[in-house]
């Protein structure tokens, strides 16, 4: 059973610099109405955006400037991997 809180908007921003961190970090996150603006912004800077509610909802948990815990690497790591390629010409 979901309580109310569960079923508001989440969005969690990650960074990942292979040349100076272990793991992409979180480095913005919101719910509700500032999920609504990270994601505007996302957009307005041509960022990708995966829907994956789940996922936010346990990335959300962690702190700014958190680096994701080793269990979440394999589906954050998908992502990054999806990302990449549509970066490529």
């Amino acid at each position: 059973m979901s309580s109310k809180n569960d079923d508001i908007k989440k969005a969690v921003a990650l960074k990942y610099d292979s040349d100076k961190d272990s793991a992409p970090k979180v480095v913005a996150k919101g719910k509700g109405y500032l999920a609504f603006i990270i994601e505007k912004t996302a957009k307005e800077h041509n960022v990708y955006i995966k829907q994956e509610p789940t996922l936010a909802k346990e990335l959300y948990k962690l702190n700014i400037d958190s680096q994701i815990p080793q269990e979440l690497y394999e589906a954050v790591a998908k992502i990054l991997s999806f990302v990449y390629k549509l970066k490529k010409p």
